[in-house]
């Protein structure tokens, strides 16, 4: 069996070895095998996201992903036979661990590209304060946003069509409508209705309300970066956790004795419990990494 276990390691670190010489023709099969399936059943809002994601160049390397799933498939094989003892069990969770990657590469390009949409809604909303303080009109402010070149898109092709939508209509209501519809922001929602007032009531002196607001979207900010550290140290801390609770078997071979644990392995109700605490494990550890990737950057 222990020799089974090193023939199976020895073709994983081969393959890993592989790789690195070969390295972009590999690539190229894998890219070109999965892309099909990839443009076939991937969401058209994935495709936008990771398309910004590579653009930022925050995408992972082919080398990550592979270096990525080595790891993960090589710890699920590891520690799943630790709970079974059992090469063809632990090779058919290794695939499944290696079929769920794509769901954490899709995770982590919505967090990505969420952080990215806020910092520019910051950006956007506080340079437009700022700019109609000095021309007084909501739609030059939001030219001179524009032009500056702050914004990228898509947020900046949002402003240009509010532009574009406030000269054909001849207001701003169907424009904040427009971008309050698009980035569900408060701070956005905030800023729109004050500039609205201002523009239906002919405000005469309005700049101590927008500094007003400037120091309510400041503080904002903060909390939502706060908030952000607060994640990262939750995440680290819960990943840690699930792995220790994946290596509970250790402890439970450890007061029962290897032989004693072999035969109670033999047992169909404790083969199945164990499967059960593995995938309960499995479903905890997704839901984690599903919450930290969530709503980054939401009031």
């Amino acid at each position: 069996m222990y020799i089974e276990i090193f023939i199976v390691i020895g073709i994983l670190i081969f393959a890993v070895l592989y790789f690195f010489k070969t390295g972009d023709s590999m690539y190229k099969f894998v890219v070109e095998t999965s892309a099909t399936v990839y443009e076939k059943y991937a969401p058209f809002s994935f495709k936008v996201i990771r398309e910004k994601v590579k653009e930022m160049g925050l995408e992972y390397t082919p080398k990550q992903y592979i270096i990525q799933l080595v790891t993960f498939a090589g710890a699920a094989f590891g520690i799943s036979y630790l709970y079974f003892y059992n090469i063809a069990v632990s090779i058919v969770y290794s695939i499944g661990v290696a079929c769920v990657i794509p769901y954490l590469a899709y995770l982590r390009c919505k967090r990505i590209y969420s952080e990215f949409i806020f910092e520019q809604i910051q950006v956007y909303t506080t340079n437009t304060i700022m700019e109609f303080q000095t021309t007084q009109n909501f739609v030059k402010a939001l030219e001179g946003v524009y032009n500056s070149g702050v914004l990228q898109s898509p947020v900046s092709d949002d402003v240009k069509e509010m532009i574009d939508m406030a000269y054909r209509n001849g207001d701003i209501s169907e424009s904040l409508k427009y971008m309050n519809e698009r980035y569900e922001f408060h701070m956005t929602r905030n800023m729109h209705q004050l500039f609205l007032q201002i523009t239906k009531e002919g405000a005469k002196d309005s700049n101590e309300v927008l500094d007003n607001m400037l120091l309510d979207i400041d503080m904002l900010v903060e909390g939502v970066y706060r908030d952000r550290i607060d994640r990262q140290n939750f995440h680290r801390q819960f990943v840690q956790y699930g792995v220790l609770l994946y290596l509970m078997v250790m402890l439970v071979q450890y007061l029962l004795g290897i032989d004693t644990y072999l035969e109670l392995l033999e047992n169909t109700l404790v083969t199945v419990a164990l499967h059960a605490i593995v995938l309960f494990n499995s479903y905890f550890l997704l839901n984690g990494e599903k919450y930290y990737n969530e709503n980054v950057g939401a009031e």
